[in-house]
């Protein structure tokens, strides 16, 4: 059974609950921005994704609060000052960070509120973060309303001038290691998700041939009770079905498959192939 919502009839907690819930995980924010009086301000946003690198662009959204429609001393601060300092938080921050989205009178530091330690940044006004991992100075290029209701967004775009990376997240090639950041996503009502080592999974791309595709994997292995359909995709990911073997296998569909699936899940999609055919 599927439960459907017609959007222009439901409550807009119930979109909002939808939406948070069912888009996830999301990453997460964790802007730093200043007013014209000096004021700094820290809160984290999960309406927040990367939208290109030439020219490099951060988006997030300091939505209009749904239960009385106002605005968040983000939004009212890059309106003044269009320039915010866009950090990338890891576990090790995740209760600090949600302290500081707390909601505080006007002009209250949350660095202070949440125990950060403020350092000037190169390119922008705002400070950054000394314990965050990444560190984005950005100039805003445009903020856009996408209404003017409770619950309406504030896309506010941004360029990156200038990043600070630790050296604690980096490999021994210089890039990031998602293992070591250790980084953290937001999903549905209290809930966060820990990207760590036991998490993560690796996912070949078809970047130099396109697959065969479902379409072409023959019904025997299409119609499997034991391969899933992630196994079937993986199949169906080879430029070619390798040529059958002259010695053909003397196992049952049922062994065969239950091999396959073993090296599947093992990422041996060669040696899955060779046991199907």
């Amino acid at each position: 059974m599927v439960t459907s919502y017609d959007f222009s009839s439901i409550s807009i907690r119930q979109k909002f609950g939808l939406i948070t819930g069912g888009v996830t995980p999301r990453p997460i924010a964790f802007v730093s921005t200043i007013n014209k009086k000096g004021q700094v301000n820290l809160s984290p946003f999960s309406f927040f994704n990367a939208f290109g690198a030439n020219p490099p662009i951060l988006v997030f959204s300091p939505s209009r609060r749904v239960r009385d429609n106002t605005v968040k001393h983000t939004l009212e601060n890059v309106k003044e000052v269009s320039e915010c300092v866009i950090h990338i938080a890891n576990y090790e921050m995740v209760e600090q960070l949600s302290l500081s989205s707390g909601d505080y009178a006007k002009g209250v530091n949350e660095f202070v509120k949440a125990g950060f330690t403020e350092i000037s940044s190169i390119a922008v006004k705002p400070p950054r973060i000394k314990q965050a991992p990444i560190a984005f100075e950005c100039k805003v290029n445009n903020i856009v309303e996408t209404g003017k209701e409770g619950g309406a967004g504030n896309l506010v775009i941004c360029e990156i001038l200038h990043a600070h990376v630790s050296n604690d997240i980096l490999d021994s090639d210089g890039k990031i290691d998602p293992i070591k950041m250790n980084p953290i996503a937001r999903l549905g009502a209290n809930y966060y998700a820990q990207i760590n080592e036991k998490s993560l999974f690796e996912v070949a791309k078809p970047l130099a041939h396109p697959g065969i595709g479902f379409d072409n994997l023959p019904n025997s292995i299409l119609q499997s009770k034991i391969l899933t359909a992630n196994n079937l995709g993986q199949l169906a990911s080879v430029k070619e079905i390798p040529t059958k073997s002259l010695n053909p296998s003397t196992k049952s569909i049922e062994e065969s498959h239950t091999l396959a699936k073993h090296l599947l899940d093992n990422g041996d999609i060669e040696k899955a192939w060779i046991t199907l055919l």
